[in-house]
């Protein structure tokens, strides 16, 4: 029988949840998908194997309904110890739930475009890391950040900007990653010029230019893969 996914969607569309789950469909998973955002979880989790948090354009700090009760949930799922992996926002909630609410807070400037990460020295000996080059780039769309000092979390890369980008909790299978592995370039392209009024032409004709860079997607669709196999 195969594994159920509990996916929950924290944003206002579904889009960019597609693409990912998707992959997660691909592998032969069962893929519940809860849009969150507008107050929809299941019941309860006793059916699922896995878990994954999307991104949301709130931030986990906000006194939003939703987002009390998704702290909530993750409490429940990480306690029964199910694999789960956030991305964005779902790696906030992961900071917010699990370690401190004061883990996660305001940046001064959005972090976006394709940057060059560099993994730690702890990357090798995990379970989704351990595939990753030194420095590999990914597309990050921020303005919250998660801190690094929390003695519950293991970094396993950072960039200039962000001292967390992936980390991992205790030696538990859970997963924060802040930027968007499975965003394409092309995906990239339109959702930044759907979003100029919020971000200001300058910053996304300064994000474009990063398009045209290699993306090591081997190593990105690897570490999916690795998260997949922890779920099966």
């Amino acid at each position: 029988m195969a594994t159920r996914v509990l996916f929950l969607i924290n944003g206002p569309g579904k889009e960019s949840a597609a693409l990912i789950g998707q992959r997660f469909e691909d592998s032969g998973l069962t893929v519940d998908y809860h849009w969150a955002f507008n107050d929809e979880f299941p019941d309860t989790v006793d059916r699922y194997g896995a878990v994954f948090l999307s991104g949301s354009p709130h931030g986990a700090y906000e006194d939003i309904d939703f987002i009390h009760r998704e702290h909530d949930v993750v409490r429940d799922v990480v306690e029964r110890g199910l694999p789960t992996l956030g991305v964005c926002f779902g790696s906030q909630i992961l900071a917010s739930a699990l370690c401190d609410r004061d883990q996660v807070f305001r940046r001064t400037t959005c972090d976006v475009g394709y940057k060059p990460l560099r993994r730690s020295d702890t990357a090798p000996g995990d379970a989704i890391a351990k595939d990753l080059r030194p420095r590999f780039p990914m597309f990050v769309w921020h303005n919250d950040d998660v801190r690094a000092n929390h003695p519950d979390m293991v970094v396993l890369a950072s960039s200039d900007d962000c001292p967390n980008q992936v980390w991992r909790y205790r030696d538990q299978p859970v997963w924060g990653i802040q930027g968007h592995p499975e965003f394409t370039p092309a995906y990239v392209e339109a959702l930044m010029l759907s979003r100029l009024d919020r971000i200001g032409r300058s910053a996304v004709e300064e994000a474009r230019k990063t398009l045209g860079g290699k993306v090591h997607r081997e190593i990105i669709t690897r570490w999916i893969e690795n998260f997949l196999k922890g779920a099966c």
